[in-house]
């Protein structure tokens, strides 16, 4: 099986792509075109690297020091059969996934009615984040999210009770002297 993706290689040693020190494997193809998007350059689903999955899972054994492995794009549920692929094979070692997309989480249960593999993929990830960028709700007080209408979404949680459950640890502001201040975690 084959997957586009926008690098070559898997990113090593991401700060700024979920909690953690993490690697991050971007897809190349997305159709929400968010304006403002920060990875314009993987929109086309012609450009990038065309790789064999066999190829990408080598990589990930070879993987230090890595918390977990971050899906980003791009949007990998533009390419869920191999990406769900991946996934088991990223969980089989022992690392978390999160995933950035720019569906919303309903979005993606409803369309998993005709493809069943987005729900299975959506069943690896621990923590998603869900939603289109929107440039007017840009903000660099959100941690691990580029606007204010994008979730932090525990998966397990809200496949479990069947209604999006957030991470609230990532919602929390510090605030000192009656200023607020950027939550770095």
């Amino acid at each position: 099986m084959k997957i586009r993706l926008a690098t070559p290689v898997i990113m090593q040693d991401s700060i700024v792509d979920g909690e953690g020190i993490r690697a991050v494997i971007w897809t190349q193809g997305c159709a929400h075109k968010c304006p403002g998007c920060h990875n314009p350059q993987t929109h086309s689903f012609d450009d990038g690297f065309e790789l064999d999955i066999e190829e990408v899972k080598k990589e990930i054994d070879e993987l230090v020091g890595q918390d977990g492995i971050t899906f980003s794009g791009g949007d990998p549920f533009y390419q869920v059969e191999a990406c769900l692929e991946l996934a088991k094979y990223i969980k089989s070692k022992k690392l978390n996934i999160w995933c950035y997309t720019g569906f919303t989480y309903e979005s993606l249960i409803s369309l998993s009615k005709n493809n069943p593999k987005i729900k299975e993929f959506i069943k690896t990830i621990d923590v998603l984040i869900d939603g289109p960028f929107i440039l007017e709700q840009k903000s660099l007080d959100c941690a691990f999210r580029g606007s204010k209408n994008q979730r932090i979404i525990d998966t397990k949680e809200s496949l479990k009770q069947k209604k999006v459950c957030l991470v609230e640890k990532y919602y929390q502001e510090k605030k000192k002297n009656n200023k607020r201040e950027r939550l770095y975690v």
